[in-house]
């Protein structure tokens, strides 16, 4: 266990988790995620899970989670697109039809979430020597599109210019795989974002729309939050900004000689080498 422990806060009533360095990495179960997450709902803590990702539908983590022994709801499973649309029902319920870029997963989230919607993909013949689509969109969401291709780009493109929002569910620019990294959202964003002069609304990590948005469904306060990540440039510097106190497990992506490195908004409020000793940090505060 290292670090600044009178940091957190003496309440705790909500732990928002990453999943990938966190909770597992890939396939793999974290050894004791099982046990810090079955202790914090014994302890009746709300507990929420947070990923960037956006391509999987919130009960495909359910049913991943399940497989490694981790029981949990789909109202606990945040991902970049469920945040995204609580984002525009906070903050622009005005948004109706959207034009998407992504994954099935994201088509399903957007779709459950009552909003009208239609996949770049589903418009691959229209908008490509730029004049007008058929319709007008309130909104282009993007997200990770493994399809992603020319013909969707001009589509979203297209949209954005005739007056549709541009929303990020996330700006990873890279993905991590088994292998290696491959381009992620991020990448698609900033290529709209160049083509059309129109800086995105970012709701994934590091932006702190995505917390802001946990808070504001679980009506708990960030005062009374504590956000556990690997990744001091996603998941620490998005939970400080949302007023959050974040503690950052040395499980995935970070080690303690970074930790020493870091500055700024990426300084975790706690830093714990595991979930066993993220469990010491949290005995003593949880109400």
């Amino acid at each position: 266990m290292i670090g600044p422990m009178d940091q957190l806060p003496e309440r705790v009533r909500l732990v928002i988790f990453d999943l990938d360095g966190v909770v597992y990495r890939g396939d793999t179960p974290v050894t004791g995620a099982r046990e810090l997450v079955t202790w914090l709902h014994d302890r009746r803590v709300a507990v929420r899970f947070a990923t960037n990702n956006s391509m999987v539908a919130r009960a495909g983590y359910v049913e991943k989670l399940a497989g490694m022994g981790i029981v949990t709801r789909v109202d606990e499973i945040v991902t970049s697109t469920s945040a995204t649309v609580e984002h525009i029902r906070e903050h622009a319920p005005e948004i109706g039809s959207v034009l998407a870029i992504g994954a099935d997963g994201m088509r399903t989230e957007l779709l459950d979430a009552g909003l009208d919607v239609v996949m770049a993909g589903d418009l691959a013949g229209e908008g490509h020597d730029g004049g007008p689509l058929a319709r007008a969109f309130d909104a282009v969401i993007v997200g990770l599109d493994p399809q992603i291709d020319y013909a969707r780009l001009s589509v979203a493109a297209t949209a954005v210019a005739a007056g549709a929002r541009l929303i990020a569910t996330n700006a990873d620019a890279r993905y991590p795989t088994a292998v290696g990294f491959l381009p992620g959202a991020g990448s698609f964003v900033a290529a709209l974002a160049t083509a059309t002069g129109i800086a995105p609304e970012i709701i994934g990590k590091p932006s702190p729309a995505m917390f802001r948005a946990i808070l504001t469904a679980s009506g708990i306060v960030g005062a009374e939050t504590v956000v556990i990540g690997d990744n001091p440039d996603a998941d620490i510097i998005g939970a400080r900004r949302a007023g959050c106190a974040a503690i950052l497990v040395l499980t995935g992506i970070a080690d303690a000689d970074r930790v020493k490195r870091l500055s700024g908004d990426a300084v975790p409020h706690a830093v714990a080498a595991d979930p066993a000793a993220v469990r010491e940090l949290l005995e003593a505060r949880l109400s």
